[in-house]
């Protein structure tokens, strides 16, 4: 890395100066416009480029081309009498790749509605999502200062969104609301993606390096609320992250290298209708951390395609893929303390693949369409724990984990406009494969000076095989309704089941009826308000778990239930300003609840190991509630940016029925984002993000002495569950781009910087036993070997509050 540096800023200096001599370069934007909520092309439809006299109108199929545009950012709108208008913001083009939109209007009511529908125009509601939705489009996931292509990470600046307590900003789980990392569903084109980061949290989904290829995405859109009755098993949010097809005129790609990973995409025609886009990307975050001097070692590839191809006018075939292999470690950097080398040393290994493939298959109806998408996938994770990491010592082993899961699903929805109504229905089917090795040394038997056992060992082991079946069905219908259509309203209905649990087959158990409304109180200003009921099933990691009897314990979970109630006013002032205030309340019911510590699972599933191999109740409750701020300005006279805050409490209850705060209760969540596009292809980017302290657990003082020889960790004091707190999460990051455009290459170098201001993370505090200098021994009262009750021990709490800082340099070729 040390010598990477002056070589990229040497190619940055030729490269500026080589700009300077070139003609005006141009580049290409193409696409096509369809009806929202028929998904028919739309021809005679009018694509402007805002600030200048460039335009084009759509063929019979929907499609335009512009080319010879000069290089640039720009917003682009897209207009036809009769429909609302449509504005992608910040369209960034190039001379190395064509740029490739998709376009949705919206019937309109009346032709005096035009001036009201275009300053509605950067809205991202929907009539059956009002409220609670944000999206991203691909060049704020690109230029996102800190989030360095990273699509997770990304997500986790939108308002009401944090990321996981107590790990210093390292992961990328999503937080919505305060509910935990596993109560999301994710959607790529339309088939869910259980797994969007490397190294996920078995049984949850976060992780600390995001899997999708930005490249591939034109649009993100998340869901905290609202959600429609097609999404099932969701508690806290829907993401749909859309794909573009590849050119259907040309070859094109690009190569992204910098110390952190290098990846390589390639898209184009494979035949007159057909095009495809595939990646492969290899890590070197290893390096990168190694060369800072962090402990943390993620070594992964990914790789991803998309091929599209059209069987006729109204049918269209696409095929998808997406998997990853990783592979994680914590290392031990140069000037470590005795007691911090131990602990790192007594940390788990990771290896995992995952895989997810699907057939998606579109077909246009009179006044609508249908979706059909077959999918499957399959997670392999292994994990191994050694005391002082003396690996293949089976003495010293404390976890062994060979795990898998597989899911395939069979997916129909069909959605369809009859005037003023919309209405969709559909259903589900899906099966599930779980199966699991598993062992773990809770305790080991601890004797005394004499040789008599003071407390027996304690261990789980357990190997399981699960299969059962999934279903759902789903049904909803929209209405406008008033004159000029000023009120929508959109009411849903599902319910799901399955073959495994005791009540799984009682589908009245799972009936979620939602509604939600949207009154436009003026042209500007909107009231929106929704309730809904959501359930989701537990995970399989807690479904398939077997004690040591052999006896799946976990036969009687229940499903999750939630019930939302969110309302709050949207405000457009200008086409390219929007304002909103929500309040909102999730109340949960049956939450898992562990039978060995007695507290709700709602507290974990943000670290590394599997969520939920021990036996449960569904006795939990909880409930979340705050209010939520957001002010986004898109892209106008080249400056755009974004202001959230979000306060929130977040309490679930354990065995003893008491409202506790959550691991997720952080209760103040900041973001916020501010871009400049200068001349001369030059591009700054800050963006700052806070939350509160988050609760924790403080150690049992007796019991992790008594146990620590036995364990290797310290032993939380769950009557005191998260009755302290952790200081406030502080991040700044920054990012500066320069893009050259040469005849048919566009050269794009950037610095990307996580924490620029070096704060200090928030992060767990870690008990241990202090070590001797040259950390052969534990060091002890009395100077004697440790006793194996620790009544001679030192013990100490290690802060882990470490100011890290992850500097990236680098630069995209396009062609």
């Amino acid at each position: 890395m040390r010598y990477a540096l002056p070589i990229t800023w040497a190619t940055a200096a030729v490269l500026v100066s080589a700009s300077i001599v070139q003609a005006q370069t141009t580049g290409v934007v193409s696409g096509v416009v369809r009806e929202r909520g028929t998904q028919q092309p739309l021809p005679g439809a009018t694509v402007l480029l805002e600030g200048t006299q460039l335009g084009t109108s759509t063929d019979e199929n929907g499609r335009f081309r512009l080319a010879g545009v000069p290089t640039g950012s720009y917003n682009v709108r897209a207009t036809l009498i009769g429909y609302q208008t449509d504005t992608r913001y910040n369209v960034n083009i190039t001379s190395g790749n064509d740029n490739l939109l998709n376009l949705e209007l919206r019937q309109g009511q009346e032709l005096q509605e035009v001036v009201v529908t275009a300053n509605r125009a950067i809205r991202v509601a929907t009539a059956e999502t009002p409220l609670s939705v944000q999206r991203l489009n691909v060049e704020e996931i690109k230029s996102n200062p800190g989030g360095n292509f990273d699509i997770s990470r990304v997500i986790q600046s939108l308002p009401g969104v944090g990321g996981t307590a107590g790990t210093g900003g390292f992961r990328n789980d999503i937080i919505i609301r305060g509910g935990a990392p596993n109560e999301n569903v994710y959607y790529l084109d339309g088939i869910e993606v259980p797994v969007i980061n490397h190294f996920a949290t078995q049984g949850s989904a976060g992780g600390p390096v995001g899997i999708l290829n930005v490249s591939f995405i034109e649009d993100v859109t998340l869901s905290s609320s609202a959600f429609e009755a097609r999404y099932d098993n969701t508690l806290s949010s829907v993401l749909q992250f859309r794909q573009r097809d590849g050119n259907p005129n040309r070859v094109q790609g690009n190569v992204r290298l910098s110390g952190t990973e290098l990846a390589g995409t390639l898209e184009g025609p494979l035949g007159p209708n057909t095009t495809f886009l595939a990646s492969v990307r290899r890590s070197y975050l290893q390096l990168l951390f190694k060369a800072l001097d962090l402990p943390i070692r993620p070594d992964y590839w990914d790789s991803q395609f998309k091929i599209t191809h059209k069987l006729n006018d109204k049918t269209t075939l696409t095929a998808l893929g997406l998997g990853a292999l990783d592979h994680f470690e914590l290392g031990v950097p140069r000037n470590t303390s005795a007691d911090k080398e131990y602990l790192l040393r007594s940390t788990p290994t990771y290896d995992q693949w995952n895989y997810t493939l699907g057939l998606s298959l579109r077909r246009l109806l009179p006044n609508g369409y249908l979706n059909l998408a077959l999918s499957r996938t399959q997670l392999y994770n292994k994990v191994d724990l050694f005391e002082d990491r003396q690996i293949g010592d089976e003495t010293k082993r404390v976890l062994r984990t060979r795990s898998g899961e597989q899911e395939n699903k069979l997916r129909l929805d069909v959605n369809k406009t009859l005037g003023r109504w919309t209405y969709s229905y559909g259903a589900v089917t899906q099966l599930i494969g779980y199966d699991n090795d598993f062992r773990n040394r809770l305790r080991r038997e601890v004797l005394d000076a004499s040789g008599n056992v003071v407390q027996p060992a304690v261990n789980v082991a357990f190997r399981t095989d699960l299969q059962l079946v999934r279903f759902g069905a789903f049904v909803q219908g929209t209405r406008r309704l008033l004159p000029s259509e000023r009120l929508t309203v959109s009411a849903g209905l599902r319910t799901d089941g399955n073959s495994f649990t005791d009540d799984g087959r009682n589908l009245q158990r799972t009936l979620s009826p939602r509604v939600s409304a949207s009154l436009a109180l003026t042209p500007q200003l909107s009231l929106n308000a929704s309730v809904g009921r959501y359930y989701k099933i537990p995970p399989s990691t807690i479904l398939g778990f077997q004690d040591n009897s052999g006896q799946r314990v976990n036969r009687s979970a229940r499903y999750i239930g939630s019930t939302h109630y969110v309302a709050g006013l949207e405000l457009v002032p200008r086409p390219a300003t929007r304002i909103t205030l929500e309040g909102f309340l999730k109340r949960y019911d049956h939450y898992p609840v562990s039978r060995r510590d007695g507290i709700s699972l709602a507290n974990l599933g943000g670290d590394f190991t599997a969520l939920g191999n021990e036996a449960v109740s569904s006795t939990g409750k909880g409930r979340a509630f705050g209010g939520e701020f957001f002010v986004q300005q898109k892209l106008t006279k080249n400056v755009f940016g974004v202001l959230s805050y979000t306060a929130f409490r977040s309490e679930f209850t354990g065995q003893d029925g008491v409202y506790k705060p959550s691991a997720w209760d952080t209760r103040h969540l900041v973001s916020a984002l501010l871009g400049r596009k200068f001349g001369r292809g030059w591009e700054l980017g800050l963006k700052y993000r806070y939350s509160g302290g988050a609760p924790y657990t403080p150690f049992d003082e007796d019991a992790s002495r008594l146990n620590y020889a036995s364990l290797g960790t310290g032993i939380l004091d769950y009557s005191r569950l998260n009755t302290q707190r952790l200081g406030s999460f502080q991040q700044l990051d920054f990012r500066l781009d320069k893009k050259v455009n040469l005849r048919r290459v566009t050269l794009d170098f950037y610095v990307d910087i996580q924490n620029a201001l070096l704060q200090k993370g928030a992060a767990y505090p870690q008990y241990t036993f202090q070590r001797t200098d040259d950390n052969t021994a534990f060091l002890t009262t009395n100077g004697q070997p440790l006793l194996p009750d620790g009544s001679n021990a030192r013990p100490i709490l290690l802060a882990n509050d470490d100011a890290q800082v992850t500097p990236t340099i680098g630069f995209i070729v396009e062609f």
